[in-house]
């Protein structure tokens, strides 16, 4: 019989921690003397209450092991528990948002898709512009202990080809998780604080700063002003885009040279494949914009380095919008999206990884053509590709056209144009961020939307957070039979 009480406890655990972490904008709200902050206490009792229960009542079941079906439900269960509790500031507070635009700005935060349906930001209260930058926070630590310690473990979109590499949990996932969160929480603070210093040092105010790291690091995108980063054009743009480069690189590889060992950073190809991407589309927009529009070079290599990284890494900044630079940025942009950041980061879309084992299965299949007698197997690093691997990998590529298309069609259903639906659906299942259009483009948000659009949109959201199959497995009967 199948036993909740472990995956339970863990939620619970950390639906407590989340209360406990709406102390901080209170204490914000407090401070500055708005009156939102009986909208956070109200809601840290009720958070961390039910997490502590829950916890309580589940804590004789706990061990140190979790089976394959606990750990499929933990994964999805604890992504979908906190923005529900996350959103209770947003529903109680002086906003007037209903529970439906919460839990939409709460799911976009933590899956650090930076969706936003919130407009005058600059007239939302401190503490819940804070509220915003950490929640999407804790999801970029969060989905980095999901993408080190449960995918791979579960063996989703070929993630188990990095259990080699520190991540084979030998069946202990809640230690090891433990141990990981630990030894990753030194580099993602450490660089978080640089990256508000440097925007401080720049020229922004301090509580900018502080918010604009906070979504930097995690590629979050959520910022303090309706213009994003269209508010802080300049130099704030190379840190920003320095930064969001650092946040989607694998982070196992920032412990092991603090471990002494550079050689698995500089050998590693999806780190070089994803740096030579965003070069060579930065200085495809450099070019553009200096032929096409007569731009100043340093401000087309600005522009076009800061908004190639926004969208290639999922953030989702905007500093300018692209959308007037013509239809071929437009589409350039759309499956820049679709690419990704490295595994192992808080980058969202489907990772640079999977496009070159995509790229490798090719290859060998062509060659397999010309010489039908011989021995050709895919490779990646220089080590040979199990078919396991490359069948997870090829039925993740599958799955996300399948997804997009379904969603693109359930958005049309409720009356959504056809490009906002199909931007809408992209951004959601890869954590964009910006869609396409007047409505969700870069220089809109998601507020107009219906209902259903946006509970669909939230639900696209978890989905591509946790790589599709991950959370499609436990929807199967096969699943709960096994």
């Amino acid at each position: 019989m199948f036993d909740a009480r472990p995956v339970a406890y863990v939620i619970g655990l950390l639906t407590a921690c989340l209360g406990a972490s709406m102390l901080i904008p209170m204490a914000l709200d407090l401070w500055v003397g708005n009156g939102h902050w009986p909208a956070f206490a109200e809601s840290a009792i009720i958070t961390t209450g039910i997490g502590v229960l829950m916890a309580l009542a589940s804590a004789n079941g706990v061990g140190d092991r979790l089976s394959i079906q606990q750990t499929f439900l933990l994964t999805t269960g604890v992504w979908l528990a906190l923005p529900i509790f996350g959103a209770l500031p947003m529903f109680l507070g002086a906003t007037e948002a209903r529970y439906v635009d919460a839990f939409f700005e709460a799911m976009s935060g933590l899956t650090t898709t930076g969706a936003t349906v919130f407009t005058q930001l600059e007239a939302l209260p401190d503490g819940l512009k804070l509220w915003r930058s950490m929640l999407q926070w804790f999801g970029g630590i969060g989905i980095i202990v999901v993408a080190m310690v449960f995918l791979p473990e579960l063996r989703v979109g070929g993630m188990q080809i990095f259990r080699s590499e520190a991540f084979d949990t030998m069946g202990k996932v809640l230690p090891r998780a433990v141990q990981i969160a630990a030894q990753i929480s030194y580099f993602y603070v450490g660089l978080t604080i640089a990256c508000g210093v440097s925007y401080v040092v720049v020229g922004m105010a301090p509580f900018e700063a502080i918010n604009h790291a906070l979504t930097t690091m995690s590629t979050g995108g959520f910022s303090t002003s309706d213009a994003s980063f269209g508010a802080f054009q300049g130099t704030p743009e190379y840190v920003a885009s320095f930064f969001m480069i650092l946040a989607s690189l694998p982070f196992v590889r920032y412990v092991q040279l603090l471990s002494g060992s550079a050689k698995p950073l500089l050998r590693d190809s999806q780190l070089r494949a994803y740096l030579a991407t965003i070069l060579g589309f930065t200085l495809l927009f450099t070019v553009f914009r200096l032929f096409v529009f007569g731009d100043h070079p340093e401000e087309g290599f600005r522009e076009g380095l800061f908004n190639v990284v926004s969208i290639i890494s999922g953030t989702g900044y905007a500093s300018v919008d692209y959308q007037l630079w013509g239809s071929l940025a437009v589409a350039v942009f759309f499956f820049l999206g679709l690419i990704g950041g490295c595994a192992g980061s808080t980058a969202c879309s489907v990772k640079i990884f999977r496009y070159q084992l995509l790229f490798a299965s090719i290859k060998a299949q062509v060659r397999r053509i010309h010489s039908p007698h011989g021995l050709f197997q895919p490779r990646y690093d220089g080590k040979p590709v199990s078919e396991d691997v490359l069948s997870s990998v090829m039925s993740f590529f599958v799955m996300f056209v399948v997804s997009l298309g379904m969603l693109s069609v359930l958005l049309g259903l409720t009356g959504l144009d056809f490009i906002t639906s199909v931007s809408g659906a992209a951004t959601a299942l890869a954590n964009i961020g910006p869609g396409l259009g007047s409505q969700i483009g870069p220089s809109g948000n998601f507020s107009g939307l219906n209902d259903t659009a946006k509970w669909l949109l939230a639900a696209g959201m978890l989905i591509g957070r946790l790589e599709l199959l991950a959370v499609y497995a436990i929807f199967t009967i096969r699943f709960w039979r096994a």
